[in-house]
């Protein structure tokens, strides 16, 4: 089983196929309950990124890991605003906030702390669980469009983990 905090803490690039990432659902939907579940953990893992993210340009002491974090940003906040469309066309509500005791974790450090806490479970740790997450989703998904969406966004999550592992490995040289 996938542990939700790490999922949520990386998916919301992907979320933009998918057209859910301010989104869950509501009781007007006829997704079935596996996809409604992989719209909500992601919904939610998009806010979380974007939280921990912010946290990381006032929280760490290092300048790649706050480069990464604006990147992460900006990702996220540019393809956050295409979504409500799509969301309104599946019934979808407002999507839960972020994941309060993953950035609450993170809000009480600074730091090399931070940076270690920041890198490990949210740019390496949180974009594996999405791909894992991303991969079941194209793999069993029952929403045509969401499994397609899906499988469209795996390389979006891929390349924020190859980004998140080599700064991960830079600072273990350094």
């Amino acid at each position: 089983m996938i542990h939700r905090p790490f999922v949520r803490a990386a998916v919301l690039p992907a979320l933009v196929a998918l057209g859910a990432a301010t989104c869950v659902v509501s009781a007007q939907t006829q997704l079935s309950p596996g996809d409604q579940q992989f719209v909500q953990d992601a919904s939610q893992a998009g806010a979380t990124e974007i939280a921990a993210s912010k946290l990381a340009l006032k929280n760490s002491s290092d300048p790649q890991v706050r480069k990464f974090a604006q990147q992460m940003i900006a990702d996220h906040m540019r393809l956050a605003r295409s979504l409500d469309v799509v969301a309104a066309g599946k019934g979808l509500g407002k999507a839960p906030g972020a994941d309060s005791a993953l950035v609450g974790k993170l809000q009480a450090l600074n730091g090399a702390d931070f940076d270690n806490a920041y890198m490990d479970e949210v740019a390496v740790g949180g974009h594996q669980k999405a791909v894992e997450l991303f991969q079941k989703e194209s793999e069993s998904g029952q929403d045509a469009q969401l499994k397609s969406a899906a499988t469209r966004a795996l390389p979006v999550i891929r390349h924020h983990l190859q980004l998140a592992q080599q700064l991960a490995d830079a600072r273990k040289a350094s």
